[in-house]
């Protein structure tokens, strides 16, 4: 079928609703990505507004599969909070069908966002560089890789915890005398979903003035990089490799977990006025007098002698009243809570960060604007729940819809990055 720009109004594909959904209402989103950084990125953009049309092969997102725990329908939890508010596809786009139906919803989609293999696109014809960019003047192409498509590592795929040591960032998490740490969380591909995320809206900020759209680039070695502040910085000055400091801050003290009680506890006693507030609410104000301790850099100096002094005093102390005298003092400090703790808390729930209704229980909407409504979440769909309705919507008839839906289906071996 010959390829041209959608004609207004023809985007029935996409169900944009009529009713305003956020400030990015309008928005067609494709994605074309898995696992964390590309589906993270397209729910932001959905939950802003966006209409996101999710495509998946016949193996579907791995992540379905990462579990336990796995929801009823026998999707993993990891994959619901990465895929809310997107329909859903199944394209076998290993079969020259399945990217003919690809092709359409390039040609309609306003941003596409992708995480294959460098060079997958370009094989299968559809390149941005080679031949989006001319074909579709208008469209934002989002790639998302491991270190770029270029250079000695390009092309290579990345994944977070990779990522995580090549980029520096495992060396300097950790306690100094143990191996280097994994963060939590899988930070790199967290960032990178936020880059991704602004740099479409740069594009589209951009493509008000002409029209034009753009390749917005981003890899997770730029994510990775880009977080190692104040440790690059440090570097950049004075040439000293940073070390691990376990959950002590670098260069700000005290500025650490300390043992309570009830529980560990952090404190942030980041400047000289609250030092002294600390050590009144701990009982020994005198502490702050004492030339050792008196600054910040004395006390960075003189750590190993003021830590031990606070642990004894932190530890006579029950956590939960400790931080009510703490906060009331003007010191910043908390209790650790654990994952269930921080999202059952009152202040979580008053800024609806976390939601638990109409059949949708996760991580609430980040972002709030003030005169602009963020999307009800809802739950992912089956994979290629929307498959007939999405295809009727490109123009396809019954019997073409029949034959895509029970064409036989093989696996791409396209890749992936995370």
């Amino acid at each position: 079928m010959p390829m041209s720009e959608p004609a207004a109004g023809a985007h029935a594909a996409w169900a944009v609703p009529e009713t305003p959904t956020g400030v990015l209402h309008g928005l067609r989103v494709l994605d074309l990505s898995r696992v964390l950084a590309g589906p993270y990125c397209a729910q932001m953009l959905s939950d802003h507004g966006a209409s996101v049309i999710k495509v998946e092969g016949p193996a579907g997102d791995e992540t379905r599969g990462w579990g336990p725990p796995f929801h009823p329908d026998g999707t993993s939890a990891y994959y619901h909070g990465l895929n809310r508010n997107k329909r859903n596809i199944e394209l076998d786009l290993s079969a020259g069908a399945g990217r003919e139906v690809l092709a359409r919803l390039i040609a309609e989609a306003d941003v596409v966002v992708e995480n294959f293999k460098t060079g997958t696109m370009a094989r299968w014809g559809l390149g941005y560089e080679e031949t989006l960019a001319e074909r579709h003047p208008h469209l934002i192409y989002c790639r998302i890789s491991g270190f770029g498509s270029g250079g000695p590592m390009g092309g290579l795929p990345g994944y977070d915890a990779v990522l995580q040591a090549y980029g520096g960032l495992m060396s300097v998490n950790g306690h100094p005398d143990r191996e280097p740490l994994r963060v939590g969380v899988p930070i790199v591909d967290h960032v990178t979903a936020n880059l991704a995320f602004s740099g479409i809206l740069l594009a589209l900020h951009a493509r008000r003035d002409d029209g034009r759209g753009q390749l917005v680039d981003i890899a997770l070695l730029d994510a990775v990089v880009s977080i190692l502040h104040p440790h690059a910085a440090s570097w950049a000055a004075d040439g000293r490799v940073p070390l691990r400091t376990g959950g002590a801050h670098p260069i700000v003290a005290p500025y650490q977990v300390f043992t309570t009680r009830s529980g560990d506890f952090f404190i942030s006693a980041a400047n000289d006025r609250q030092f002294r507030s600390l050590m009144r609410v701990l009982g020994r104000p005198g502490v702050a007098d004492d030339p050792r301790f008196a600054d910040n850099a004395g006390r960075i100096t003189n750590l190993d002698e003021l830590v031990p002094l606070l642990e004894e005093l932190i530890g006579a102390r029950d956590g939960g009243e400790l931080a009510r005298e703490l906060i009331a003092a003007g010191v910043p400090a908390s209790p650790v809570n654990d994952v269930g703790g921080a999202l059952g808390t009152a202040q979580v729930a008053h800024r609806g960060l976390f939601v638990d209704a109409e059949g949708y229980r996760g991580v609430g909407v980040p972002i709030s604007l003030g005169r602009s409504p963020t999307r009800r979440p809802t739950p992912p769909v089956a994979r290629g729940a929307d498959t007939e309705s999405i295809l009727s919507g490109l123009g396809y008839d019954r019997t073409d819809i029949a034959r895509l839906v029970t064409a036989p289906t093989h696996e791409t071996e396209a890749g992936t990055t995370s």
